[in-house]
């Protein structure tokens, strides 16, 4: 039994501005002296970038379709105690509280991991143009789950005072519950965006007194605009966590014999969830980083990781480094083991091409890239093409082959978030998994496999596909 004080922070819906709240509450309450320990419902990377950023705390993604309930908290008791343990902890939620997997049932969704949780929900209203409508839709999304306690109202986008007033007057009224904060539309409180969502927090950082400022702003207009105190206050009313059985978390092994991976970090590829680098470890394994975009050499590895990101934006940085390009090519050819997610896929293959299509998606069109061609690693075949297609998904896949991360028949479930398809793969070419559910590279295939390289589309969670990092780090042990 553990007890943690904790709330979980969700919406009405998506574009709710929770995220930026999110930053500011963090903010606000690591400016009072807490260790505060971060959270995001669902599998996105870059959110979790900026809570790291702020918090000094690994953040952590939890997710009610890849994991189980004991997985859950385990994840969540083993984050709080971890790094010198935590004084309380928020969650970020996805999307609207409901949206999940699917309509009739409540898996993967924010509400899901609020009850598992037992966290008090503080709910965040888009009240642009509604006031006394708010509270129906408060008392609506109460009582559709009562089991959710929702127990504090923040309105999002408000107008202005007489705005502010009607919409608390009539929450407050009809729900009885406390409305916590009133943030006003500023758009000074806008991070950027980009085609996959926010820019990464390290990419914002090379931008570091703009975005010093920028946060800066955020935390002081939340310490305003929110009663904090409150918001601590309720964090210490959740019960405890029990968590049954053994921690799935062992001991990070100190022994310095284990096989050596090198992992990709830098402003192009920085899509990597800690629990996977923690299992890793903890399978014995040591972490190099390496820049395929800055060093002009690896280190001394044993396997590597590329795990996604935006190779497309900085494709003309990364075609010039061709020290780093060639020795993964040599690398590859030479049978070392070589996982790559995605943005570390498109990067080993033989090229990418930006702007190759013309989009309708108004999102990915904010990033304006012009048509141009650009030499990659080439350690697999194929061409990347990026803007035809928005693939955002759920996958669930089967290995047919052994494979670095993992023998045949091992089954996964994962997710896959890219712009891209990859084009011009040669008839004979190795797919390592089969999936039964997502798009994949081509016609349900993924995992594009050569001698001991594999890149795929689909993301994997160590929580979710607990074989990642055993396999991973055995199949270097045995070449070793």
């Amino acid at each position: 039994m553990v007890s943690v004080p904790r709330i979980l922070l969700s919406a009405d819906r998506s574009s709710s501005g929770k995220t930026t709240i999110m930053m500011g509450i963090l903010s606000a309450l690591v400016s009072r002296g807490y260790s505060v320990q971060p959270f995001k419902v669902g599998l996105d990377y870059i959110d979790p970038s900026y809570h790291s950023d702020i918090t000094g705390r690994k953040a952590r993604n939890i997710d009610g379709y890849l994991m189980d309930e004991t997985d859950i908290i385990d994840t969540f008791v083993h984050a709080c105690k971890a790094e010198g343990g935590a004084d309380l902890a928020v969650i970020e939620g996805v999307r609207g509280l409901y949206e999940g997997f699917d309509s009739l049932r409540d898996t993967g969704s924010t509400a899901q991991v609020a009850k598992i949780l037992k966290c008090p929900v503080i709910f965040v209203i888009n009240a642009r143009s509604i006031t006394r409508s708010a509270a129906a839709l408060v008392n609506g999304y109460r009582s559709f789950d009562p089991e959710i306690n929702i127990a504090g109202i923040i309105l999002n986008n408000v107008g202005g005072e007489r705005h502010a007033k009607k919409a608390k007057e009539a929450i407050e009224h009809y729900t009885g519950l406390p409305v916590v904060g009133i943030v006003p539309r500023d758009p000074k409180m806008q991070i950027s965006m980009r085609h996959l969502g926010l820019i990464p927090a390290i990419e914002s950082q090379q931008k570091i007194t703009e975005y010093n400022t920028r946060m800066e702003y955020i935390q002081n207009a939340i310490n305003k605009r929110i009663d904090v105190n409150k918001l601590i206050e309720t964090a210490y009313q959740a019960p405890p966590v029990i968590r049954t059985g053994k921690s799935m978390f062992k001991p990070i092994s100190t022994s310095g014999e284990g096989p050596v991976i090198g992992v990709a970090l830098d402003e192009a590829f920085n899509f990597y969830y800690h629990d996977n680098i923690e299992m890793l470890q903890a399978a014995g394994a040591s972490i190099k980083y390496f820049s395929p975009l800055h060093d002009s050499k690896i280190p001394h590895v044993d396997g590597i990781y590329i795990g996604g990101g935006y190779p497309e934006l900085f494709a003309s940085e990364l075609e010039k480094n061709t020290l780093i390009k060639n020795r993964i090519y040599e690398l590859s050819s030479d049978n070392m083991p070589i996982y790559a997610e995605c943005g570390g896929l498109m990067y080993l293959t033989e090229k990418i091409t930006t702007g190759a299509h013309n989009s309708n998606d108004s999102i990915y069109n904010m990033t304006s890239m012009e048509k141009a061609t650009y030499e990659m690693v080439g350690a697999l075949p194929g061409h990347t093409l990026m803007g035809n297609k928005r693939v955002v998904s759920y996958n669930t896949g089967v290995l047919n082959m052994d494979t670095v991360i993992g023998k045949s028949g091992n089954i996964f479930k994962g997710h896959e978030f890219h712009h891209s398809e990859i084009t011009d793969i040669p008839e004979g070419t190795k797919f390592a998994i089969d999936l039964s559910r997502g798009e994949g590279i081509v016609n349900g295939k993924d995992g594009l496999t050569v001698n001991n390289t594999i890149g795929s589309y689909a993301h994997l969670h160590a929580v979710s596909y607990k074989e990642f990092a055993l396999s991973f780090v055995d199949f270097m042990s045995n070449l070793m």
